[in-house]
Parts: structure tokens; sequence; C-alpha cells
């Protein structure tokens, strides 16, 4: 009786060991289908392959023909390459002089230099197509470098320029003369703060406001409240979004170890919303709307355009769709909806992404431009979720300060900003907006197609992205010839051009005729020649079978 007993309690051990296995399982696998299938979408992998990849260079004869160009068309590539080096050392000589002098010893510069365009080409180009990264002033929609020359200003300055560089020079020599006579103290608080607090509280629809430095420090502290107000540990970000630079919300390549707490889903996916729905340790959801320009991709960036497989699209409406899918997920598992709008809170609407697509979070990041041209990171949110401690448990703290947080010279810029969006000016600046940048890109991508040049962009409203109609290992050469043309453009390349609102109708005709000047040069070049057997895989499979025989064979010459 007694080894029946202890037989069956043994099966019933067993029999539940075998279900929370299959539960396991059946967890894991729908986790699995739920991820992008892309090197984006799984960072373990992409880690490892990191890893894997072997450092390889093509020489000066290969440089010119990787894709198998005849010798009549590398001999044309190469003549306009020399052109250009030429013209760049000799217009550029005195920015290119001072950006060599500093890079030495700024380890930044090192790092945007060294990945301007495909790691395989990029030392024969940084030769002889040197960074120019130095510039001496600002004046609407242009900018001069040392030398005296002025480029139509497509850089945005990595979004912070919304409303044209002279709106922020005021702003800051306006804010700083009315926080002067308190100076840089720290600790207390100017009473400007709370005028900035009243407004922020109003364009979010949220109840309190804290302050911080950068973008990645809002997300850092809005992530941290989450994860302190849930008792939850796993954040959920979506495949190809940027965060900030911060460990949790960089799970891939660029960190040197692996985010623990961290899925990674796949956008616009029924996939994810069931494990958004069934798992039980999710405190977050993490959302930059910029990724409805290219979901599921990485902010697009030349260094990586070995081919023409960048891809676009931007569909308000079913992006709309997928955050109110998203929203009411969050809401029936009391999971907290973070957006995090650095990026595009006040390009996109007044009441940025929330108003843009009708969807309310419970948690809204804001950084870049409304610091009014100076740092900044704010979190706007609920009350309960701002509380940073409990009143039945004392030392259960959610600590977050910061030496410089609520800057006074900073809250005087805020307020300039801040303020112009209450004029009559700042509510024209929103008028029609989508129109006017929607028109404009199809305009150049008219012109474009009228004079058979193989690239177009797309748009989600003033962010746009370059992409390419026909197969071609050498489109990252086209951020060089738009340079040469009079337009500036950050070090990513044509992967991202962000427009101020101060652009005039005039002003983007000037840059349209540069844009289709120096597309119509690299063609003229034959960077754009293809052989009628090349394609985007077949590209891809010549750069594997390159990876392959550098790594097996360490001495392989290119």
């Amino acid at each position: 009786m007694a080894l029946a007993m202890t037989t069956l309690a043994l099966y019933g051990v067993g029999g539940a060991a075998l279900a929370t296995s299959l539960v396991s399982l059946r967890r894991r696998f729908e986790l699995s289908q739920a991820k992008h299938r892309s090197l984006a979408g799984h960072a373990r992998i992409a880690r490892r392959l990191a890893a894997f990849m072997p450092f390889y260079e093509y020489d000066e004869a290969r440089f010119f023909c990787s894709d198998g160009a005849p010798r009549e068309i590398a001999q044309r590539r190469r003549a306009g390459f020399e052109r250009l080096s030429t013209l760049y050392k000799t217009r550029f000589a005195e920015t290119i002089r001072r950006t060599a002098e500093a890079e030495a010893s700024i380890s930044d510069l090192q790092f945007t230099d060294a990945y301007r365009v495909p790691f395989q080409y990029s030392r024969y180009v940084r030769q002889h197509l040197p960074a120019a990264a130095m510039l001496q002033s600002s004046a609407g929609v242009t900018v001069t470098d040392l030398d005296g020359n002025r480029f139509y200003d497509v850089t945005g300055s990595y979004g912070v320029n919304l409303l044209g560089y002279d709106f922020y020079k005021g702003s800051i020599e306006r804010g700083a003369s009315r926080v002067r006579e308190l100076g840089p103290v720290l600790g207390p608080y100017h009473p400007l703060i709370v005028e900035n607090v009243e407004m922020l509280k109003e364009i979010s629809g949220l109840d309190e406001v804290s302050f911080h430095m950068s973008g990645t420090e809002a997300v850092m502290q809005a992530v941290r409240l989450a994860r302190y107000h849930t008792a939850r540990s796993h954040l959920v970000r979506f495949c190809g979004a940027y965060h900030g630079w911060w460990g949790d919300v960089q799970p891939g390549i660029g960190n040197p170890l692996p985010a623990r707490e961290t899925y990674t889903l796949r956008d616009m996916s029924e996939e994810a919303l069931r494990v958004i729905r069934t798992r039980h340790d999710i405190a977050c959801v993490l959302v930059n709307p910029l990724q409805a320009l290219h979901p599921n991709a990485s902010a697009p960036s030349d260094s990586s355009l070995l081919d023409s497989g960048r891809r676009a699209h931007f569909d308000k409406d079913a992006y709309a769709t997928w955050l109110k899918a998203l929203r009411a997920a969050c809401t029936e598992r009391n999971i907290v909806l973070i957006f995090d709008e650095v990026f595009v809170g006040f390009r996109l609407a007044k009441g940025g992404a929330q108003e843009y697509f009708g969807v309310r979070a419970d948690l809204v990041t804001y950084g870049k431009t409304l610091g009014g041209g100076l740092p900044i990171g704010v979190v706007c949110g609920r009350r309960d979720l701002m509380k940073r401690f409990r009143d039945d448990r004392p030392a259960d703290i959610c600590f977050a300060r910061g030496t410089f947080n609520s800057h006074p010279y900073v809250m005087g810029a805020m307020n300039e900003f801040l303020r112009h969006l209450q004029t009559p000016e700042g509510h024209a600046v929103y008028q029609d907006l989508d129109g006017i940048w929607n028109e404009r890109a199809r305009l150049l991508n008219q012109r474009l197609s009228e004079n058979a040049l193989p690239v177009e962009v797309v748009n989600m409203s003033s962010i746009w992205t370059v992409c390419y109609k026909e197969p071609s290992r050498y489109n990252w050469m086209l951020q060089y010839y738009l340079r040469a043309e009079g337009l500036a453009l950050s070090w990513i390349g044509t992967g991202r051009l962000i427009f101020s609102l101060d652009y005039t109708a005039a002003d983007f005709a000037a840059v349209a005729d540069r844009f289709v000047a120096a597309a119509a040069a690299m063609q003229r070049d034959g960077w754009w020649w293809r052989s009628p057997t090349l394609t985007n895989k077949s590209i891809k499979r010549s750069v594997l079978k390159e990876m392959i025989a550098r790594r097996l064979l360490p001495e392989h010459k290119h």
C-alpha cells in the first residue's frame, strides 16, 4: 500500500513537472513567435555574429569594382572620386585640418568618422574624403564651416532644431537674462520652473513632471518608476527602436553586456500583443513613435548601406491603430505604457505623438528641442506613477537625482520655447504641417523620377530618409556628392534628413536643386552602374562569402 502511494505521488510530481515544462515551452515559443525575423530582433544572435565578423577592406583596385563593374566603369568612378577628393581638400581645407587635429583626442569623432560608410571602404574613403566636422556659425536654415562655405542644414542637430537656429540663439540669450541674478545655483529652483511645469502638464495631459539632463536619463527614470510601482522586472521594447544608449534598452550590438530583463518584440504584431497579455513580469512597454517610419528596422545609417535594402514607409492610420491596440493591452494587464518622445515630441504636433496618433500614455519622456537649445530630459506622468517613495514603507524609495537637473539656465531657455508655443506664431507652425512636408517630398521624388535617378525619399512629416530603387553597393557615396553641392548631413549620411520648420518654399527649392544635382553627378560618375544579374540578394551573398573567406583564411586578400 505504501509503495503504491509513493508511486502515485511520484506520478503526480512528474505530471506537475511535465505540465510546468509544457507551459514554459509554450511561453518560450510564443516569445519566439513575437520576435522579428532579423538580427535586430534577436539580440543574442546579433552579438555573437558581431564578435564573429572579421575586419577586411578592399584595396584600391577592388574599391572601384566590388560589384563586378567592367574596367571602363571602374575608371569613370575613379575619376569622379578623384575630382571629389580634390574638391574636398581644397574647398574644406581648414575645416578638415582642424577636425583631424581634434579627432586624435576625441573618441566620439574617431567613432563617427570610422562609421560613415561600410567598413570595407572606410579607410580609403577617410584618406581621400576626410571628415569636416566643425562649423563656425549658423543663420536661418544654413550653417557655415571654417572655410566660409555655407550649407543648407538637414541634420536638424539630431532633432533639436525644430524652430530654426536663430530661434534657439534667442531663447538661450533671453532665458539666460531672466535667470542671471540667480546664476548657476543648484539645488533650490528658479521660480520659472513653476510656469514650465504647468505648461508641460497641459501639453502632456499628465499630472507631474521631473527634470533630467538628457533623453537617455529621462527614459531610465521612466523605466525605473514603472518597475518600482508594478514590482515587475521586464521592459518591452520594439525591434529597431532607439531609446538612448543605456544597457536595458540597447540589448544588441553596442552593449558589452546582455540585457537580461528586456523583451525585444516585433512592432505592429499580434504575436507581440499576445506576449504582453500573457507574461506576468512586464513592468512597462516602451514606444518610440519614430519607428512608424520604418517599423522593426534600426535607425538607418549609411555605414550599413551595403546594398539597396533600406526600406521606409509611413502609414499614420495603421500605426495609430497599432498604438490603440497596445494601449488596450497595457491597460488590461496593468502595464505602464511609456511614449519616448525625446525625438518626435513637438515635431509632429504641439501635443506630440499622443496628440498626433490620438493615444494617451502613462508616462511620456521629452528632450532635445524642449530645452530651448540646451541639454534637457523630462518625464511627465500620472501622479501615482511619479511618486518616488511609499508613505507606509519609508525605506522603500525609487531614487533619481542629478546635479544639474532643473539648472536655472535650462529652465530659462525652456520657458522661452514653451511660451513661444502659446503664441499665434507657435500655433501657425503646426498648420497643415504634414501637408506641407508630404508635398515637398512628392515634388522632390517627381524630379528624381523625371531625371531617371534611382533614388527616392520617404518622410514622416519633416523627418526624411533616402531609399534606393536599384541594387547597388555604392549608395553611400551619395552623402559625399550632397556635401559637395552644399547640403550639411549628419554622420549617418542619407539615413536621416531632419528639416527645421522654418524652411520656406524657396529654401526647400534650393535643397531640392542641390539634391538632384548631386544624384545626377553620382550617376554620371558611374556609381549606379549595375549588371543585369546584380540583386540585393546577390550582394549580400557576395559579402557573406568575403567574410567567411576572411575568417577561414586570415591572409585572404580583397
